[in-house]
């Protein structure tokens, strides 16, 4: 359990990493180093929510061995460490979302919620036995363990390609950028936006995140049905992430995608709809 500290001299690379855009007064900014950023922000966004979150987290779709590696990999590209340690606090936020026992919870103050709980020791590891379906796959342990060669190796090809600006924008103050949209989903999408499903959390949507993550700010509507793979449940409600995975399945990368049934859709269960059995433990995991 998370006892609310973070733990100064193991986050000083984390903060210093923050800092390493400033460069950007020395080494300018290109245009390669803006394309650079854009591709990287988005390309690693995608890993992130339709790799790390739904699937390696909700099994929200099922996929063969080698994409489940591209996702793996791209996933850690962000620098977010590796699947096992990011799905399995993330199913331990599912469980227990808003109580003491949530490793981010919003219990202990926004700053905890939005990256506090990354660098405290009580989060340096993946809670035991919560991963035990994806542990099987030697690759996927390999690439948890060495997290650090995902990282790196883009930071080296956005150098080869933009040269130090490439690096400083392209990678760096993409890497930030990124961090902190995607910790806004823990922090600011339980504070700001609407409720649409009354469920045990605090969960809301928020458009402007969803915007910003590729779909992800539609947190009520996950909260409510964490097992889909689209979490724009509405027309309007634009998730770009979920239309990626059409066109993946459409091309038979992934398939068994897990859609809304029409009653999710519906107004009737926006008042007493609560988590049920529709978020219980996601399916079985990739084919072999």
């Amino acid at each position: 359990m998370p006892h609310g500290r973070i733990n100064p001299r193991t986050s000083i690379p984390f903060f210093l990493v923050h800092l390493v855009p400033l460069l950007a007064i020395v080494t300018g900014v290109t245009w390669t180093a803006v394309v650079l950023f854009l591709v990287t922000y988005w390309g690693r966004m995608f890993f992130i929510t339709a790799g790390y979150h739904r699937y390696f987290a909700h099994r929200a779709y099922r996929t063969g061995r080698v994409f489940q590696f591209v996702l793996a990999f791209g996933g850690c590209t962000a620098a977010q460490k590796g699947p096992l340690w990011w799905a399995g606090h993330h199913r331990i936020h599912h469980r227990y979302t808003d109580t003491i026992d949530d490793p981010h919870t919003p219990m202990k103050g926004f700053w905890w919620s939005h990256v506090g709980w990354i660098l405290s020791d009580e989060t340096s590891e993946r809670p035991e036995g919560s991963m035990k379906d994806f542990e099987k796959f030697p690759e996927i342990r390999f690439i948890s363990k060495h997290d650090f060669i995902a990282p790196w190796s883009l930071a080296i090809l956005c150098a080869l390609i933009g040269g130090w600006s490439g690096l400083v924008i392209g990678f760096f103050l993409s890497t930030v950028v990124l961090w902190h949209s995607t910790f806004l989903i823990n922090s600011l999408a339980h504070v700001f936006g609407r409720r649409r499903f009354e469920t045990h959390d605090t969960s809301r949507n928020n458009w402007a995140l969803a915007l910003l993550t590729m779909g992800e700010g539609w947190h009520n509507n996950h909260h409510r049905h964490a097992h889909l793979a689209r979490q724009g449940l509405r027309w309007w409600e634009i998730d770009v992430t979920w239309y990626v995975l059409v066109v993946l399945e459409k091309l038979h990368v992934i398939w068994g995608v897990r859609r809304p049934r029409a009653d999710e859709h519906s107004d009737r269960e926006l008042i007493g709809g609560v988590n049920g059995p529709d978020d219980a433990d996601p399916r079985e995991p990739a084919a072999a």
